[in-house]
């Protein structure tokens, strides 16, 4: 069995992730689906407080580019249409070839075999109620939970009225799917057939072990090199569906069982995975980015403890509430607690931490990519208003 350095590992897994190439001097819309295309998915995220999570991915690896390209790929009209959204890494952006390899998923949920507990009711005994919200929909057109029922109060999953959890298992079971976004960021909803295009919903259907394939197979290649938890992490597949998966193309010849020192389950490489020497990446990462969204792996990779701290009380925050790990060469070496003020045209840095081992020109490369953030959001100033606080805990990854 092959054995892969830290290091080894760790440049494979991010030129697997877009990060082994130059930025572009210009993002055209085919360099933007090529990127979305390696990644699988965009995991979509509802908090504003920078710009939302889907928009950075494409940024991180390309520099600056016109985020309409993503607005009308996924919401557009419907020649427009590039990207459907749908539970992958929890809700996501997905390209609408990737629409077959999830039916298996839309069909488990019709059945109330998968999907939040609270939705699987109307599979089962509230299912003609789900069934009217349908015909409504089918009658009335594109419609938002708030246009079908009144809100009890509340938002978010917490404040969802009998419509909205209807609709979102009209959602998961494939019935229906985002027709748009209002700006306030409003899923509208509308019948699966007037959205994903014709020949998509032609295309046949995978069986589930063949669509699973399929899936680890993405993951794979968008991981470079990962542990089978990795793997099945990517979609959420179940640990039973990944591992036979995983089995399948290992036989296959697809992925090669491989050993990482400091790694404590075998690691899977991609038969197609690239193994650079070297890496010159800088980016600004986004907490739902597929290079750090699975925090296990991005210690493995870097030595890097990364927790989101949104719904930490602010008193027990250790980096910030928005915090974006910021990637130097082939090291994640510090992270920057950021806020977009809008109003006041400004991009605020609370706080800069860095990494002990953290080069002397670090600052000097955030500041530069928080500066090209800046004019992409729109944004004139960029304003530090917390310190530069190195971190304390040392790290051993080399």
């Amino acid at each position: 069995m092959e054995k892969l350095s830290p290091v080894e590992a760790r440049r494979i897994a991010l030129a697997a992730q877009g990060f082994g190439a130059a930025r572009p001097a210009g993002v055209t819309a085919a360099r933007w689906l090529k990127t979305i295309d390696r990644l699988s998915l965009h995991q979509i995220d509802s908090v504003n407080v920078l710009v939302r999570a889907h928009y950075l991915p494409a940024f991180s690896r390309l520099g600056p580019y016109d985020r309409a390209l993503i607005d009308n790929a996924a919401w557009g009209r419907p020649r427009q249409r590039k990207l459907f959204e749908y539970w992958a890494h929890e809700a996501s952006l997905l390209p609408l070839e990737l629409h077959p390899l999830l039916r298996w998923r839309m069909a488990r949920a019709d059945r109330g075999e998968t999907g939040y507990r609270g939705l699987r009711a109307f599979a089962r005994e509230r299912r003609a109620e789900a069934e009217a919200m349908l015909e409504r929909l089918r009658e009335e057109g594109p419609s938002a939970a708030s246009d079908l029922e009144q809100k009890q109060g509340g938002s978010g999953w917490w404040g969802w009225s009998e419509a909205k959890r209807a609709l979102e298992w009209l959602f998961w079971a494939g019935h229906i799917t985002t027709a748009t976004r209002r700006g306030s960021f409003e899923r509208v909803y509308d019948l699966t057939e007037r959205v994903i295009p014709a020949d998509i919903l032609a295309s046949p259907t995978p069986r589930e072990r063949e669509a699973h394939r399929a899936l680890i197979d993405r993951a794979a290649r968008a991981l470079g090199v990962a542990t089978g938890t990795d793997l099945r992490d990517y979609f959420r597949l179940s640990p039973e569906d990944a591992k036979t998966a995983v089995e399948a193309l290992v036989e296959a010849g697809v992925l090669e069982p491989v050993e990482v020192p400091g790694w404590t389950k075998l690691a899977y490489l991609h038969r197609e995975a690239s193994r650079p020497r070297r890496l010159s990446a800088r980016a600004l990462l986004a907490p739902f980015d597929p290079l750090v969204w699975e925090r296990s792996r991005a210690e493995r990779l870097f030595d890097f403890h990364y927790r989101i701290e949104i719904y930490t009380p602010a008193e027990k925050r250790q980096h910030g509430y928005y915090v974006l790990p910021f990637l130097l060469g082939d090291r994640l070496v510090g992270r920057a607690d950021l806020k977009a003020d809008r109003q006041a045209g400004r991009l605020v840095v609370h706080a800069v931490h860095l990494e002990t081992h953290a080069p002397g020109d670090a600052m000097d490369a955030i500041g530069e990519e928080l500066s090209a953030m800046a004019g992409w959001l729109g944004l004139p100033e960029v304003v530090l208003l917390g310190r530069v606080i190195v971190a304390r805990r040392r790290t051993t990854a080399t």
